[in-house]
Parts: structure tokens; sequence; C-alpha cells
């Protein structure tokens, strides 16, 4: 009589357990050093052997060679045993017989000696189906039964087990198998069976079975039927409904190369499917691509096709069509492609600092003061590039770089530029000096003031660095006169548009250092210190900066510009 796969290799042996090494030992060890408790639960995913562990267990405790970890299989307790017809082994499905009547009778039959073995012992499989009213009568006999009598209990979801029941037994936790051993099962059975196979499809069935043994023994005996003893790929996915995974290694190369012809292809064979299948194996078989061999993907580019994939089932999730999230899916996962990271930029701007000029200038100290034991400096980062004055005398047209400069101030805070527009007219660049008309009242006096540190910093990345500033007075009528300019300007700007570069539209540093000059239409009558214009070689003149010496001791002062 043929037999399925999963019964005709059942273990008879705690050596024969599959993925369960640990329990397999503690039992074992149990008997050998008759260290037994009365009652025992197993709990686990199905397929994983808690009732082939349980039968194990109980033929081990009624062998005719004693408490043994290895029974002898030859005994008339352990042919028994096996033949699943022992009178002292009762097996009980909980899921059918789950009242307190059912209990009660299995009381009754714990107060009778057993008929010819050395224990009676009751194995209760799905114990979690039992109604409250079971799990309490249960209880009293569980928590002392008779010394004759050992309970093996046995679920698939222990956390529905009330508290009392679990304190009063062993808990065994019966881990899902891991899909090398499930492969290495199956081709076992599939060598004793005289049966020919490819490696691959096996594979499949494994990873389907998702660590449960039996379900992977099933999948194989319809195989073998379906594929005519020859178990192959392209047989297993046209079982399971899956996709082959040579179309996933097409679609992954397509999306690498942007394929959009091969992908469409691909979309237009996905429709035979459903969506989230193939979003599942997908995933599978990126995470293969990250521990091959040979990188295709980098650890990157596989995050990132791991989050669209994760968030294409929360659109399935929502009802969406199927091919529409596959193909959003798809050119997704071709756009990650083109974000560049975090690590490369990174490496680019410390490129740029490399290449930033500086300043030194040498500390003349006396002989009596020691060496130096620290350092000071100041460090900045440019990040706009300035033209340089030999740039700047080539150029014909400063009326244009002048409203770039305008626009920059627009960019930084659209008030001050919109003040600075209004009142302030272009006359002329020439030998560094930078000349101009203000005709500024003092509510925008006021407003320039507060903004000229941002205006000279945004001048010196426009015209050059350390240019001045030169305010020319302006004539009555003139302002008139910069309306009609401005109007002009603006109709040339419309006729001759140049895009500006990537460069020349960046903004300058958050850190807005506030310089005021002497010479500036913003504050000519200002008086304040902190309005001059600092020349580098000057600083060390500063009483703080002399006091930091004092303190430091340096031998050497290196000052950097900032611009």
């Amino acid at each position: 009589m043929s037999l399925a796969l999963a019964r005709k290799y059942r273990p008879n042996l705690f050596e024969d357990l599959i993925g369960q090494e640990s329990i397999s030992q503690t039992l074992s060890l149990a008997l050998d050093s008759k260290r037994l408790s009365h009652a025992y639960l197993f709990s686990g995913l199905r397929g994983s052997g808690k009732t082939s562990t349980a039968r194990i267990f109980a033929k081990a405790l009624l062998c005719e060679n004693g408490e043994t970890s290895t029974p002898c299989n030859k005994c008339a307790n352990c042919l028994m045993a096996n033949e699943n017809r022992h009178m002292d082994i009762v097996e009980m499905d909980a899921a059918s017989n789950r009242g307190i009547d059912d209990i009660k009778e299995l009381i009754e039959h714990t107060k009778y000696r057993p008929s010819s073995g050395r224990y009676k012992i009751f194995i209760i499989d799905e114990v979690h189906m039992l109604t409250t009213q079971a799990h309490n009568a249960l209880l009293k006999t569980l928590e002392e039964p008779p010394s004759f009598v050992k309970f093996i209990l046995a679920t698939t979801d222990p956390l529905k087990i009330p508290a009392t029941i679990l304190s009063r037994t062993q808990h065994f936790r019966f881990k899902k198998i891991p899909e090398k051993m499930i492969f290495n099962h199956l081709e076992h059975i599939l060598n004793l069976e005289n049966i020919e196979y490819e490696k691959e499809a096996l594979e499949i069935i494994a990873r389907t079975g998702a660590g449960s043994l039996r379900d992977s023994l099933t999948l194989l005996d319809q195989a073998i039927v379906y594929s005519k003893n020859f178990v192959d790929v392209s047989t297993i996915t046209h079982m399971l409904g899956i996709i082959e995974p040579s179309h996933l290694k097409n679609l992954i190369s397509s999306i690498l190369l942007k394929d959009h012809d091969s992908v469409f292809d691909f979309i237009t064979l996905a429709s035979e499917y459903e969506t989230e299948m193939i979003l599942d194996e997908l995933s599978l078989y990126i995470k293969d691509l990250m521990f091959a061999q040979d990188k295709i993907l980098s650890p990157l580019i596989i995050e990132r096709f791991f989050r669209v994939i994760a968030g294409s089932k929360e659109l399935l999730k929502m009802g969406s069509d199927g091919t529409f999230v596959l193909s959003l899916t798809f050119f997704k996962m071709m756009e990650s492609l083109e974000i560049r990271d975090i690590d490369t930029l990174i490496k680019n701007l410390e490129k740029e600092l490399h290449t930033l000029p500086t300043t030194s200038v040498p500390l003349q100290t006396s002989a009596t003061e020691q060496p130096a034991s620290a350092i000071v400096a100041t460090n900045a980062v440019q990040t706009i590039p300035s033209i340089s004055k030999n740039e700047t005398a080539n150029t014909t047209n400063y009326h244009k770089i002048f409203e770039q400069l305008v626009q920059k101030i627009y960019d930084r805070d659209y008030m001050l530029g919109s003040c600075f527009d209004r009142t302030t007219t272009f006359n002329r660049f020439e030998d560094g000096i930078l000349y101009w008309h203000s005709s500024a009242n003092e509510e925008d006096k006021d407003r320039l003031r507060a903004g000229f540190g941002v205006i000279k910093k945004l001048a010196n990345e426009i015209f050059g660095s350390n240019i001045q500033i030169k305010n020319l007075p302006i004539e009555p009528g003139k302002t008139q006169e910069k309306k009609t300019q401005e109007e002009q300007s603006a109709s040339d700007e419309i006729n001759n548009t140049e895009p500006l570069s990537i460069q020349e539209c960046q903004t300058g540093s958050m850190i807005e250092e506030i310089e005021m000059s002497s010479s500036s239409c913003m504050m000519p009558e200002a008086v304040n210190e902190a309005g001059k214009e600092k020349d580098p070689s000057s600083l060390l003149e500063e009483p703080m900066v002399k006091e930091a010496i004092e303190l430091f001791n340096p031998s050497k002062v290196r000052v950097i510009q900032k611009v």
C-alpha cells in the first residue's frame, strides 16, 4: 500500500529528527539519567516534529530494554508503538474532543494501571483547543498524576494555553526547520525513491514549505506525480503558480540597463500571475543577490529596491490595480539608480575643501616666550566660486553682474533685496571698487545697515574677494532716471536672457557675518568699530586676539581668510 512521504519517512528515533537537535538531546539525557517529569508540553510550527517526538518519547518509555534514548524497535512494545496500536499510549485530538466530558473520561482512565507497559501515556494534540472548563478540570490531575501516568501535550499556539497549565509542564519549543536542512532531507528521500530532480526545484519546494517539513514533503509528493518522476524547475513553478527565477534575472538586468521595452514585456508576462506573489519572489531573488559571490547590486541599491517593493505592497492593500503597481514598482526601481548617495557627495566636498587657498601670518615672539602649546586658527568653507579680478576686468557688461548681485540678495532675503533694488543704482566697477548710487531714506537705511553683512559677502562672491564699495551722492531727479533705467534693463533682460549656471544659483553659507564698512553707502555715518572692514594682518592687534596669544603662547598664528 502506497503511503505519503510524510508518513513513510516519519522518524523512529531521536537521532532521525530534523532540525531539533537541542530537544532530542535534552529528552535523551533525561531518559538515560532517569530524570523524568510527569508532564511535557511541545509547541512550535506545524510540521516541525512535535507529534513524532511525542511518539518516539512514549516508545522510549515503554521499551522492554528499559527507559532508554535508543529504543530497540524489536520488542513487542516498540513494534506496537510503531504501529500506533499500543493500549497504554492514548492519543487524543483536543480539536474534536475539547469539552469537559471528554476530559472527565480521560481522567477516569488515569485511575487504572497500564495493561502491559511501564507507564500509561496520554498524548493530547492541539491542547490549546480545549475549553476553559476542560482546562480547569485537567489542572489537578496534571499537577499530581499517579506515578505510572505521563502527559505529553502538543500545540501550535502556546499563547492560548492558560498559565496554570504552562506552569505544570516542562515546555519544549520546536523551532522552524532551516531551508538547507529541508533541502538535504528532500534530496535524501528522492535518492531513496530513485527519482531524478533539479536542485533548483528542490530549493523552491524547501522555500515554499516555510520551515515546515511536512508541508515540504506534501509538495514533493504532488510534484513527483505532476512531473512524471522528474522534478524540474518548470514543473514546480507551474504547479505552485509562481514565476520562474530566470524571468526575474532578466528583469533585474533590464532595470539596471534601463531597457524599457524588456520591462514592458515582463509586465505583459506578469499579468498571468498574482502581483503580490511576484513582489514576494522578487524580494527573495534580490535577497539571494545580496549573498551571491558576484555583487551585481550594491547594498545601498538593494536597500532602495526593498523600500520600493514594500511601498508597492502597501498600494496593493489599498486595492490598487496589480499591473499598475508592478509598472510603478519597476520604474521607481530604475529611478532609484539615479540617486546619488551621501558618501559620494561628502567625498566630492572634501576634494573641493583641499583646493581652498589659505593665508599664513607669522608671529614674531620674544626670546623669553616658551614653545607653543596650541595653534589658534579659524576655518571657513567657501561654497560659491567667486569671479577673480582678472575675469572681472575682462567682463564688459558689469551691469548684468550687478543684477546677479541683486538677484542673490533677493534669494537670501526678499525684503532686503527689495529695499536694495529700490534704493540702489549701479554706477561702475573699476580697479576693484564697486560704485553705486543710493537714495535710501531713514527707514531703508536701517534695513540696509542690518543686512549689510549679507550684501558685502554676496558682492565679494560676485565681483571678487576684498572689493571696496563706494557710494556716490545722488543728484535730484535721479530717482525717476533709475526707474527708467530699470525698465530698460528689464526689457534687455527679456531679449537677452542667459541661463545661470548651477554654481551661480547656489546661495552662500548660512552663517552671516555682519561687516559694516565705513566707506559704504549703507552706513556713512557709522562710528561703530564692528562696522570697519578688517585687514587680516591687523587682526593680531585686536585686544582679544592678544589675550588669546598670551594665554596659549603660540609660536605661530595662522589666519585663514573667510570669504
